[in-house]
């Protein structure tokens, strides 16, 4: 795609400017990123998820409460069918590893900011606690420009909130938007470092009130960069079927450290101070 005018005389005040002039040049640049990879993307999934909550490996009994928070990623958006969302697949591989059922309630929703969590949090029926909650959230505060520091406080309320019900909480932090080949460059190195920044303050965060942070820039955006056509749906920005599946395998030994049931934290996984990653 070929950039306009406009674009290049900002990347030029960006790399040439100083001082204001310089920081300027990239709040504007930000949001023609933001504009460009919205009208690129588009929507061509819709935002109808499929219903995937239920039970799974009933006949293990002792049922686990799982919960999935978050936006399109965390509701499973670009799935072809309702067991291969992310919530689905990460059931079933729990249940598989721990020989126990899994109920899956998923009130994450497509196009959601992580200030939408609270919002999620109090539609949950009452008197609901979840075993473990998995959040995923982060990609649409980047194309909206939300402040980290705005977004780390949201997250970090719901957290807190999920930490004093007694529920287990793993972050998937923001992925890395610079494996969107569908945005052009310079813009998509622009979504590299913000995500990035993003994924760290979010790490932080969870780590600090006693949650289990999943680098998914690190633990699965080298697949989504090898392999786009494998794990991306047709829109080029949400994890197909098989990116499910990948994302799905590498949260899970986070999900296990949260619930007691691991210790062993592999790469890319960071858990509280109590609990160091496993050697390399």
């Amino acid at each position: 795609m070929r950039l306009q005018p406009r674009t290049v005389a900002l990347l030029g005040a960006v790399w040439l400017g100083g001082g204001l002039g310089v920081a300027l040049g990239l709040r504007e640049v930000v949001r023609l990123q933001a504009r460009t990879a919205r009208r690129v993307i588009g929507k061509p999934l819709g935002e109808d998820v499929h219903a995937a909550d239920r039970t799974y490996k009933r006949k293990y009994g002792e049922p686990l409460d799982l919960l999935l928070l978050g936006d399109s990623i965390a509701a499973g958006l670009g799935a072809e069918t309702a067991k291969h969302t992310l919530g689905a697949q990460l059931a079933r591989r729990l249940a598989k590893s721990t020989k126990r059922s899994v109920h899956l309630h998923t009130a994450a929703h497509v196009g959601s900011e992580t200030s939408m969590l609270r919002a999620q949090l109090a539609a949950l029926p009452a008197g609901y606690r979840a075993d473990v909650a998995v959040i995923v959230v982060g990609g649409n505060d980047i194309t909206h420009r939300v402040k980290v520091s705005e977004s780390r406080r949201h997250l970090g309320e719901a957290v807190r909130s999920l930490r004093e019900r007694g529920t287990a909480v793993v972050v998937g932090t923001c992925p890395d938007l610079g494996a969107l080949t569908a945005v052009p460059q310079p813009l998509r190195a622009m979504g590299r470092l913000a995500s990035r920044q993003l994924a760290a303050a979010q790490r932080d965060v969870t780590t600090e009130l006693g949650g289990v942070a999943v680098s998914l820039a690190e633990v699965v955006g080298p697949f989504f960069i090898a392999q786009p056509d494998q794990m991306f749906a047709v829109d080029r920005f949400h994890p197909s079927s098989a990116g499910y599946r990948r994302t799905a395998k590498a949260m899970l030994p986070g999900v296990l450290v949260s619930l007691g049931l691991s210790d062993a934290l592999p790469h890319g996984h960071h858990g509280p101070a109590d609990i160091r990653p496993r050697p390399a």
